[in-house]
């Protein structure tokens, strides 16, 4: 798949579950100036009650995941938990260059790399940064979907997340939402023009 067949760009927002990543993304996607479009990720994880199968995720079994990993069919991927898998599907780019739109990607810190790593010219690679561990503890039990074993596995991986903004492109603290959307759309805008 190469990235000279098309003119759009790859926007990877990457950070910590809890902060914030999600909403920074949907407001970008708000604007339409911008013509971006949202990467589709796959998941081997239990769908949540409110989502929706082909619009927040795709949704896999276990086994159809790791059929796709043998066949090559993924951009990025990785197992976040035990069998418990997230990825790229390639045919996500295809199906969002073909729209002539940007992609945007809400991913975790590994795969935000890895694309970062596999397009760096065509990537912008931002991280998300919550203003403390304390606060996204906070955030993450306010969401009610995750027992407090998920949240200190989620909370233990941040801190090494945390680590690795320094090999993204920008870092967002977002400490008051409106501020970061306002930086993250000034970042994305000067990025695509």
């Amino acid at each position: 798949m190469s990235s000279k067949t098309n003119p759009g760009k790859l926007i990877v927002f990457s950070a910590p579950s809890g902060s914030g990543k999600t909403t920074i993304v949907r407001h970008l996607l708000a604007q339409k100036e911008l013509n971006l479009e949202f990467s589709i990720s796959a998941t081997s994880r239990v769908k949540r009650e409110n989502e929706i199968n082909t619009k927040d995720y795709y949704f896999l079994s276990t086994d159809d995941f790791k059929q796709h990993i043998k066949a090559d069919r993924f951009l990025e991927w990785e197992e976040v938990y035990r069998d418990n898998f997230y990825g790229t599907l390639k045919t996500e780019l295809e199906r969002i260059w073909a729209l002539g739109k940007h992609v945007i990607f809400d991913i975790d810190v590994s795969g935000g790399l890895r694309i970062k790593r596999k397009f760096p010219d065509e990537t912008l690679a931002v991280f998300v940064k919550p203003p403390s561990i304390d606060e996204l503890k906070i955030r993450l039990k306010k969401r009610q979907t995750e027992t407090e074993d998920k949240i200190n596995m989620r909370v233990a991986k941040a801190s090494a997340e945390l680590a690795t903004s320094p090999l993204f492109d920008c870092i967002i603290e977002n400490n008051i939402l409106d501020t970061a959307q306002k930086k993250a759309y000034d970042i994305v805008s000067q990025f695509i023009n």
